[in-house]
């Protein structure tokens, strides 16, 4: 058989293809349910957009499967049923932060100034406008500082022994109760710190002994993430590191923990993010003060949740404090995606580069 016969009874490459949806098909996929589910939804009477919303998330995932059964067979249908599931799940769980966000920052800019920043309520009523959250600010910053500094080199270390020495029933023991502290509740953390620190030794309510009742509940989250990014340290990197004759601890400390470092510093930063909205345990052991007081370890001090807390219990229906309270829900918000964009930042920098 000639080279020109053989040539001749090649198919085309594009005929070994079955028959595929355009690109565009999920777009208009998409648009079509919506505008089924919004003409079902007027139809049935349903004013709610979270009704026609779920409506039009079911009727894509069908249509996607009907539509691409037909076209494309069922084996890609499934295919796409996932892909769908994925991406209808995707928007069900943004849909409610970026409403969270807009509804924040929508009512929170009305009063957000410098004064607002600057200032504390000083003898301005919860009812009248005015006043800022400068208190609550300080207060907030030195509880969760204080609280960052108790935890993490607990947390590190911990977290260190359990990977890297633990064995045997003491290290069970640990991890059973590392599990432990992370479910109990913020109200438990901050009744046990007052009964202890309060009523037993008898200290008075500051800043310092609401860091503690913090810290109770930033340890375990620091151990459990710092457990899994040093676990996934390749064992290739200590067995080199040892066989150079380097002792363990200093592979320890120049191997592993520079490898982990972005997912500890993460974990810490999900750990502060965790802490910095608590209200429970400042309510009991820092009491508030609409004052300014910089001293952590005397004397009642606010928070910024103690502080929206406050501002929306004791308004009485006031306008000036529930603009208060959004604003310092804003700030709060914008406090812990600097702390995470800094994380970030820092654990690119300190990121060891192998070639």
């Amino acid at each position: 058989m000639s080279h020109a016969t053989i040539t001749d009874t090649r198919r085309p490459a594009s005929s070994l293809r079955g028959a595929r949806l355009p690109k565009w098909s999920p777009w208009a996929i998409a648009a079509g349910s919506v505008a089924v589910a919004v003409a079902i939804g007027l139809g049935a009477g349903l004013g709610s957009t979270v009704q026609q919303g779920l409506i039009a998330a079911l009727l894509f995932v069908l249509a996607t499967y009907g539509i691409a059964a037909r076209v494309e067979g069922r084996r890609q249908a499934k295919d796409r049923v996932a892909t769908s599931v994925v991406w209808v799940a995707f928007i069900l769980a943004v849909i409610p932060l970026a409403s969270l966000v807009w509804e924040t920052v929508s009512r929170g800019v009305d009063v957000l100034d410098g004064y607002f920043l600057s200032h504390s309520m000083g003898v301005v009523a919860d009812t009248e406008p005015g006043g800022g959250i400068y208190h609550a600010i300080i207060g907030t910053l030195e509880q969760v500082g204080i609280a960052t500094l108790i935890s993490v080199p607990i947390g590190l270390l911990t977290a260190i022994y359990l990977v890297e020495y633990g064995r045997g029933a003491l290290a069970k023991a640990v991890t059973f109760f590392v599990d432990v502290m992370t479910g109990v509740p913020s109200i438990v953390a901050g009744l046990f710190v007052l009964s202890f620190w309060i009523l037993i030794l008898d200290f008075d309510y500051s800043g310092f002994a609401g860091s503690m009742a913090l810290s109770i509940l930033m340890i375990p989250v620091v151990v459990r993430s710092t457990e899994e990014m040093l676990k996934l340290v390749p064992n290739e990197l200590r067995e080199a590191s040892l066989a150079l004759g380097v002792p363990k601890w200093r592979t320890i400390l120049k191997v592993v923990l520079p490898t982990s470092v972005g997912g500890i510093t993460t974990g810490v930063m999900l750990a502060v993010a965790r802490i910095a909205g608590e209200t429970a345990p400042v309510l009991l052991l820092v009491w508030g003060n609409p004052l300014i007081n910089p001293d952590p370890f005397s004397g009642p001090q606010s928070s910024l949740p103690l502080f929206i807390y406050q501002q929306y219990q004791q308004s009485g229906g006031s306008p000036a404090a529930y603009d208060r309270a959004w604003a310092a829900a804003l700030v709060l918000i914008a406090f812990i995606m600097i702390l995470n964009l800094a994380a970030r930042g820092i654990a690119r920098w300190k990121a060891p580069q192998y070639r």
